[in-house]
């Protein structure tokens, strides 16, 4: 084989120039990157010390300063507060207006609801008391079964309810004494209340009226609604009764006098007695004049007063006795403000023309007080 030149021998030997250098170059870079990260260190350490400086000074020189911005922040949160509050102040106003406004159309809404159920309630009533018809002068014995019974000819009954029952003891209430029948012994009548379902049937059960049921019992059969009213033309006044009188003997003293459609005593709600008067309603106005005959009559024991019934606002007759009627008395009182010798008005002192007032005996003149000179 030809030998190869010397040259060639070295340059396959040699490593390849490229892989040598380029370490060296990345070492340089590194190292001129870290060079400049510590001058810049240094250049920011010599820098540092005078900021400071400038700091301290600053602080130094507006202390000042500083506490005049202090009192101007304090003004401006006392006024922001002060705009709080009166922010506050105004949301809470309104709702407390709001919630008056809602309450008030509360109330009234409610007022108006009441109002209505009330006028509602009052219709009601007044419808049911045109089908109720009230039956006085009832035997203790009596049951709702027995006036079922009594009534059941003239239509449906809707319910029945006793009225005027006197417990035998305290601690029984009315309607519990009406159910168990344990009535005081001294009460020898109830009354009772029959509601009908139809208002002609309660009208037509007005014909048992003066009803004998029992020996001695003459029932009062009359409407329970306020239309049905008493007539006074033909009804007589009854005064100084018997408090344990009964409807058939004041019945029976005046059934001379015509026919006798209904006896009302007044009694008392708890106890059952009579208050001492009373009404008999007649048949005929004829009647009225021949009852009046009886005043003064005796009537268990007593002398009973017998007069005609005037209607509410209407007075009683001038008796000899003085005036009794509202013009009357009107009239009288005029009479006396003037000093009429007719009326008597306390002791009054009326001196004659010729009496005269003693004179004072005359001690002198006074003496005017004053300085001394």
């Amino acid at each position: 084989a030809p030998a190869r030149p010397l040259a060639d021998l070295f340059r396959a030997a040699a490593p390849p120039p490229v892989l040598v250098a380029a370490p060296r170059e990345n070492k340089k870079r590194k190292h001129t990157e870290a060079e400049k990260a510590s001058d810049d260190q240094s250049s920011s350490v010599r820098q540092e010390p005078p900021q400071k400086v400038k700091k301290t000074r600053k602080k130094e020189l507006s202390k000042a300063e500083e506490k005049l911005a202090n009192r101007e922040s304090a003004l401006e949160q006392a006024d922001e507060e002060e705009e709080q509050k009166l922010f506050q102040n105004k949301v809470k106003q309104k709702k407390r207006a709001s919630h008056a406004a809602t309450k008030s159309g509360s109330n009234a809404d409610a007022g108006t609801a009441v109002k209505q159920q009330k006028k509602r309630n009052e219709a009601e009533e007044t419808i049911k008391n045109k089908r109720t018809v009230f039956v006085g002068n009832l035997p203790v014995n009596c049951t709702a079964q027995m006036l079922k019974s009594l009534f059941k000819e003239y239509g449906q009954i809707e319910s029945i309810r006793f009225r005027s029952v006197v417990p035998a003891e305290d601690t029984l209430s009315k309607k519990l004494a009406a159910i168990k029948r344990k009535i005081h012994p001294n009460v020898k009548y109830i009354n009772a209340y029959v509601v009908f379902k139809e208002e002609r049937d309660a009208t037509q059960a007005l014909k048992k009226n003066g009803t004998e049921i029992a020996s001695g019992f003459h029932i009062r059969v009359d409407g329970a609604s306020q239309n049905s009213s008493h007539d006074n033309k033909r009804s007589i006044f009854l005064g100084n009764l018997s408090y344990d009188i009964s409807d058939d003997a004041v019945r029976e003293h005046f059934a001379d006098c015509g026919g006798v459609v209904a006896v009302r005593i007044v009694r008392d709600r708890q106890t059952g007695m009579g208050k001492g008067f009373g009404y008999v309603l007649f048949e005929n106005t004829d009647a009225v004049h021949l009852a009046l005959k009886l005043n003064s009559s005796d009537l268990m024991g007593r002398k009973i007063r017998v007069k005609r019934c005037l209607q509410k606002g209407q007075g009683s007759q001038k008796g000899p006795s003085g005036p009794r009627g509202p013009k009357d008395r009107a009239h009288a009182a005029l009479k006396n403000k003037r000093g009429s010798s007719d009326s008597f008005v306390g002791e009054k002192a009326t001196p004659s023309k010729s009496s005269a007032k003693p004179k004072r005996l005359k001690t002198g003149p006074k003496k005017k007080a004053g300085k001394k000179k």
